[in-house]
């Protein structure tokens, strides 16, 4: 049988009704959500299966809710499919790190309230945002970061590193903005993300620092399968390795476009995603177009009906 690695999403990847079917049908799913809500103080079922928009675009209850959707599909699954790996972007980390055994479902809950949170309150000033630029390679974006850094003398500089021509820049607005004429000119997308703060950028080092505390209480196991790091881009199953890239996961880039080809270079063919949609395994695609004998197995878990029918189980 097939050993997938499993792939969790982050921040963007949730819709109304997320997580619904699973908790109504099965009762640890259910449970999961109601610890939530206890932990997050949040009326999360509420807000993201009745579509409350404008609060499903909250940070502070996003993360913990797409957490459990996350994490209680990969449960389903749990015992039915063995992985041979796991990565999540972004906040999606927190859910591989609980699936790889890392971390317990509580104090992942606790961790990604906590994050969700403070990086809500970052910047109340709302100084900073981020630009997912497309259609450029990786070194075209970097070098046209640069060149907007030094004319706006702001901070900016590429934060998720997503695919070949998907880079997110995250700094101050007066640099995005002088970003995005350059883009244009270069015949490259610039498209604004609806975040409220630069993301995985230096701007996040108070809400970091506020958030090293509790990282440092909740206790961290060794690795039950592979979990490749943001912020390492790399197979890691010791627990406090991985506990120190996530010190330093908020204010350092997401490193995805590595983490797949490190994935495919250590002889891995075949994906899983565990979450509401499936932007993660476009990703994969693209990030391994290059590869001419790339044969590859994607699969999408969302839902109940999805999750029965998931040809990994053995």
């Amino acid at each position: 049988m097939t050993k997938p690695v499993l792939l969790f999403p982050g921040q963007g990847s949730q819709c109304v009704g997320m997580g619904r079917d699973l908790a109504e049908s099965q009762s640890f799913a259910m449970d999961m959500w109601k610890l939530a809500e206890r932990i997050s103080h949040k009326p999360l079922r509420e807000i993201f299966w009745e579509g409350d928009e404008a609060a499903m675009s909250d940070t502070a209850v996003l993360q913990p809710a797409l957490t459990v959707v996350n994490c209680a599909l990969y449960a389903f699954l749990r015992g039915k499919i063995e992985p041979a790996a796991a990565a999540g972007h972004s906040l999606g980390e927190f859910s591989a790190l609980e699936a790889a055994g890392v971390l317990s479902f509580e104090d992942t809950v606790k961790l990604t309230s906590l994050r969700g949170e403070l990086m809500a309150q970052a910047d109340p000033g709302h100084s900073g945002g981020m630009v997912a630029v497309v259609k450029l390679s990786v070194d075209e974006v970097a070098r046209l970061v640069d060149e907007a850094a030094a004319e706006s003398g702001e901070l900016l500089l590429c934060a998720n590193f997503n695919a070949p021509q998907q880079t997110v820049v995250s700094g101050h607005n007066a640099a995005l903005a002088a970003l995005q004429p350059k883009v244009k000119a270069a015949k490259g997308r610039a498209l604004p993300l609806k975040v409220s703060a630069a993301f995985h950028s230096p701007m996040m080092a108070e809400a970091n620092a506020e958030f090293q505390p509790l990282l440092q209480k909740v206790t961290w196991h060794d690795a039950h399968f592979p979990v490749y790091s943001n912020v390492l881009a790399c197979a890691e199953r010791s627990g406090d390795r991985l506990k120190a890239a996530m010190f330093e996961q908020m204010v350092s880039p997401v490193r995805w476009l590595e983490s797949v080809r490190a994935q495919y270079q250590d002889g891995l063919r075949a994906w899983l995603e565990a979450g509401p949609k499936s932007l993660l395994l476009r990703l994969v695609n693209t990030c391994l177009e290059d590869y001419a004998d790339a044969d590859l197995e994607c699969v999408a878990v969302s839902d109940l009906a999805t999750a029965s029918a998931c040809p990994f189980v053995e």
